[in-house]
């Protein structure tokens, strides 16, 4: 497929540069000439899909507690090092639209929740976006997760999110009508490249933050990067 999409985006809203999956690193993402950015979405314990990448608080709020296991009111009362509260998913997508920023939503489910994530980000994801010229696209490393997307989302594009790229792949990607394979950047080389692109699905690659390396990857036929160092590899990096 031609990628349609911003060829740099913002890993986590604002890369390093920001308390990540905040409002506040979508807004700074944003302010630096970032026309995409990346987050993770999990639901808390009521249902409400949240933007955090782990199952616990520790690491990235002065809260403690397990995600699964907590309402949103209760994750919301925590601050992250900028005093900024876990933001709901809604929050972060219509700001996004605010912004005319385009979004790669990781659907990131707590174990066990797998379907249900898949099942919640999705028709949300179609409501937020609901007339935009580009629709965000979801990925994410639970294939159950993707099913469940495509169940209850068909329309919105998917990607397939791996760290090493397993064999079967191309199987997996048709099975979950993918349009794009998200791999570590390590993994990529020019033959699997040639094939991603001979079987008509795009390549995103995270996370990009060596300039060298970004210029290496496009040459090797990336389509998009993720990356953390914003202040190194912009927006309109070549």
């Amino acid at each position: 497929m031609s990628w349609p999409y911003p060829r740099i985006v913002a890993h986590r809203g604002g890369g390093a540069l920001a308390p990540e999956n905040t409002l506040g690193a979508i807004r700074h993402g944003a302010s630096l000439g970032f026309k995409g950015v990346e987050f993770d979405v999990m639901l808390a314990g009521d249902g409400t899909p949240v933007l955090i990448h782990d199952e616990s608080l520790e690491r990235t709020t002065d809260g403690r507690g397990e995600v699964p296991q907590m309402t949103y009111p209760e994750i919301s009362r925590f601050r992250t090092e900028k005093g900024e509260s876990i933001p709901k998913f809604e929050q972060a997508g219509r700001l996004c639209r605010e912004l005319g920023v385009w979004a790669n939503v990781e659907i990131k489910p707590a174990k066990g929740h797998e379907r249900a994530t898949g099942e919640a980000v999705a028709p949300l994801a179609r409501e937020l976006w609901r007339g935009a010229a580009l629709p965000p696209v979801l990925s994410s490393f639970s294939t159950g997760a993707l099913e469940a997307a495509r169940g209850a989302a068909p329309e919105l594009p998917r990607g397939y999110l791996v760290d090493k790229v397993p064999e079967d792949w191309r199987d997996t990607m048709h099975r979950l009508g993918c349009v794009a394979l998200h791999c570590n950047y390590k993994s990529l080389t020019e033959k699997l490249a040639a094939e991603i692109h001979g079987a008509g699905f795009a390549i995103l690659l995270w996370t990009v933050n060596e300039p060298e390396i970004a210029r290496q990857m496009f040459a090797l036929g990336a389509d998009c990067l993720v990356t953390d160092a914003l202040d190194r590899i912009g927006p309109g990096f070549r």
